[in-house]
């Protein structure tokens, strides 16, 4: 059948996770984009909605209860040098409970909260994307 996202375009979701104006961003351990500082997402299971897909992608990869989210957009990354391609809907997160871990050390490796005015370097595409779908108000 394959594999989504390298044998056929995938379908995924991001989540932006915003608190006291910072966002929280972990680095990627494997491809697309190893190495990049990236917001926490995923791909969407088959019959799974896609908000759902983005809630439990976020817990399990932050540990954090999600409360309510709202989406923002959709992007699509075509990334030539990992050779994959995803669909994903955005979402963003404003009602979180917890503290952020790193839950998923084979896929993470580090993580952070960053003002928008600042981030780190390099920048995924798919989070520049998500950034850019923020609410006005939000990069302000």
């Amino acid at each position: 059948m394959g594999r989504p996202g390298v044998d056929f375009p995938g379908l995924g979701v991001g989540l932006v996770i915003i608190r006291d104006d910072r966002i929280l961003l972990y680095k990627r351990v494997n491809a697309p984009e190893a190495g990049y500082w990236n917001i926490v997402g995923g791909k969407v299971d088959h019959m799974e909605p896609a908000e759902k897909a983005a809630r439990r992608e976020a817990e399990e990869e932050t540990g954090l209860t999600i409360g309510r989210i709202e989406r923002i957009g959709m992007t699509e990354q075509i990334i030539d040098a990992d050779r994959q391609h995803w669909v994903s809907i955005l979402y963003l997160a404003r009602d979180i409970e917890g503290e952020p871990q790193l839950t998923e050390p084979e896929k993470l490796s580090d993580f952070g909260w960053f003002p928008l005015s600042d981030l780190p370097e390099p920048l995924s595409a798919f989070t520049k994307a998500a950034i850019s779908a923020l609410p006005s108000a939000e990069r302000a």
